[in-house]
């Protein structure tokens, strides 16, 4: 596996590939690596001659108050998973390889952005759609692959590759949990022993609104405030658990929906946890709120 640092010797590294007409695979990544990562990276494999992981620790994308400091960053470790899973070519670029002096360009995808964790966390998401543009514009692939788990993200990269005329697929992978439910994520690294038999729950509580959703689908109100107050009673301080639209992130009052998805934000301790599942298709269409 082929390492780089600048975006000149990663266009250099793609130059015999693109020229062959190789179909390429981009994996975009923060690091500490875990299995999570290698499902896209095996995603990018199952479709793509050639596969390229970026491991940047955006420092965009964190407010003042969060971790960008205490990020885990363990790159030799991170390398060793790349190469085994198969990555032909890792690009770790520098804060000052990524934003130069004098850098003032930044993207904004309005709408998808604004609610959810958008309203929770100010510019995280424009700090995630400049550097994913970024990175899209240096690598150009062909399929570029991002997490489920992230799914506001997900949809908000899907929307700026549309409205730029990137010719780029964004495929998203399904969210990868371990055997108690808990959503792989790098930053699970901060949880307690206590915390860590605690966070489940998250996910067992969204598995049932989404259950519940699906057999009584006018019931938004009642679930949503249900599963408040059983996250809060497990132990979290709960920034949001909404029902939205599974495409446009529109809040619905009731779910006669094709598409709808219950994310939710959590605090456990001094971490903290997103997550989401589906609601079950249902033929009619719903009524936004």
């Amino acid at each position: 596996m082929r390492v780089v640092r600048t975006s000149s010797d990663l266009k250099e590294g793609l130059a015999p590939w693109r020229r062959a007409g190789e179909r390429i695979g981009l994996v975009p990544t923060m690091g500490a690596l875990h299995a999570g990562h290698m499902a896209l990276v095996a995603a990018a494999r199952g479709e793509c001659r050639r596969v390229v992981a970026t491991i940047f620790v955006n420092p965009k994308q964190f407010a003042p108050n969060e971790d960008l400091a205490s990020y885990p960053r363990p790159e030799a470790a991170d390398l060793e998973i790349l190469q085994s899973a198969g990555v032909e070519l890792a690009y770790l670029p520098t804060a000052d390889e990524m934003y130069p002096p004098h850098f003032s360009t930044m993207v904004r995808v309005g709408g998808l952005s604004e609610g959810l964790c958008g309203a929770h966390r100010l510019g995280h998401f424009d700090g995630v759609a400049t550097v994913v543009t970024k990175l899209l514009i240096q690598s150009l692939p062909d399929c570029a692959y991002f997490g489920e788990k992230d799914y506001q993200q997900l949809l908000v990269i899907r929307r700026l590759v549309r409205d730029l005329d990137l010719p780029i697929r964004i495929v998203g992978v399904p969210t990868v949990r371990e055997p108690d439910g808990l959503a792989l994520s790098s930053r699970n690294l901060y949880l307690s022993a206590q915390e860590r038999r605690v966070a489940p729950e998250l996910s067992r509580v969204l598995r049932d609104v989404a259950t519940a959703l699906e057999r009584e689908p006018g019931a938004v109100r009642r679930e949503t405030e249900r599963g408040l107050a059983e996250l809060t009673h497990a132990g979290f301080d709960v920034e949001y658990l909404e029902i939205r639209d599974a495409e446009s992130l529109a809040p619905v009052r009731d779910l006669v929906t094709a598409a709808a998805r219950v994310l939710a934000a959590v605090h456990l301790g001094r971490t903290r946890l997103i997550d989401n599942v589906p609601v079950a298709s249902s033929p009619a269409t719903a009524r936004r709120g």
